[in-house]
């Protein structure tokens, strides 16, 4: 399992799942909708701390950085 998440992309997640709980929390949601965004929060924490999400690796989409030639350096020929 590699990692397909850039550190943004993780910090996003795992600030948006604890909105979430946290709305849970207090009460502000509720009901079905409630247990629905539970769940997505919590598959964003597990995601955010392992770095890889399946979802990604499916759609072939990647949001690490992409290692490429240096700023400066000259192409090869």
């Amino acid at each position: 399992m590699t990692t397909n998440m850039h550190t943004i992309d993780r910090t996003v997640r795992a600030v948006v799942a604890v909105g979430l709980l946290l709305a849970w929390a207090f009460g502000w949601i509720s009901g079905t909708l409630a247990l629905v965004l539970a769940a997505v929060a919590l598959v964003f924490l597990v995601t955010s701390g392992v770095g890889f999400c399946p979802l990604y690796r499916i759609l072939g989409v990647s949001t690490c950085a992409v290692a490429g030639p240096k700023r400066g350096s000259r192409p090869s020929p």
